[in-house]
């Protein structure tokens, strides 16, 4: 089935790590060419390295903060001019800050809205022309069961994810006919160290390696079927 993706083109934002590293692994083990964005240069250059020697897709690897929409467009359109155009797209990229309200600075709350909802509305917004050029594709956007289970000390994070989610059903609904496929990933916890958090000890998370077989098992689905949100909960959560 894998091999539908073989010579996709495909952008993952936040790929240098965690889900993002693992999701791009696989697309370029099935053969698809890939950029990962990011914007740490070390973890972009060693993400890149592991990557190359992954499988016969080719490999692209931009710093971009998909809070300016300038530098999403810069990607995109590097990503197009290098492998010919653009099929996939993963909104990936998120970060986590998690105080109660009370102490959540305005800078802190900017950055999580920014990041996890603004990015994703600035990488689709620059994406949908190039998707619509290859008369459809797949927008796949890594949101959190955090969007529907709020919990305390996180509303900035809750909120972003929630927004996400409505914005993914709304867009869904608009591009559907453009043969455009809109999917929320919604995981539980990951072991991934996500936002400083100790990823050792943790072996009863998912994997990324999880939930990029689940974004595979998306990509690879008849298109007759839209799979419109995806759950993915640790089987045995720690109690």
């Amino acid at each position: 089935m894998a091999e539908s993706l073989r010579g996709r083109v495909a952008m993952v934002t936040g790929g240098s790590r965690g889900i993002g590293l693992a999701i791009a692994r696989t697309l370029v083990t099935a053969g698809a060419h890939v950029t990962i964005t990011g914007r740490d240069e070390a973890h972009l250059s060693a993400a890149r390295r592991m990557l190359e020697g992954a499988g016969p897709g080719g490999v692209e690897a931009l710093s971009a903060d998909v809070q300016s929409y300038d530098q999403v467009e810069r990607a995109l359109e590097a990503t197009v001019s290098r492998f010919g155009g653009l099929d996939i797209l993963v909104n990936n990229a998120g970060v986590g800050l998690f105080n109660p309200v009370a102490d959540l600075t305005p800078v802190q709350w900017a950055t999580v809205i920014g990041t996890n909802l603004t990015g994703v509305y600035n990488a689709c917004h620059a994406a949908l022309p190039r998707l619509r050029a290859r008369h459809g594709g797949y927008i796949i956007n890594i949101s959190s069961l955090a969007g529907i289970n709020p919990f305390v000390g996180g509303a900035a994070y809750c909120a972003s994810k929630a927004g996400l989610n409505a914005f993914s059903d709304a867009l869904m609904q608009e591009v559907r006919y453009d043969n455009i496929r809109v999917t929320s990933v919604m995981p539980g916890s990951v072991a991934t160290g996500f936002s400083g958090h100790e990823s050792r000890g943790a072996d009863w998370k998912i994997s990324p390696d999880d939930i990029a077989e689940s974004v595979l098992h998306l990509l690879v689905s008849d298109p007759r079927a839209l799979i419109s949100r995806v759950e993915v909960r640790p089987s045995k959560p720690r109690t």
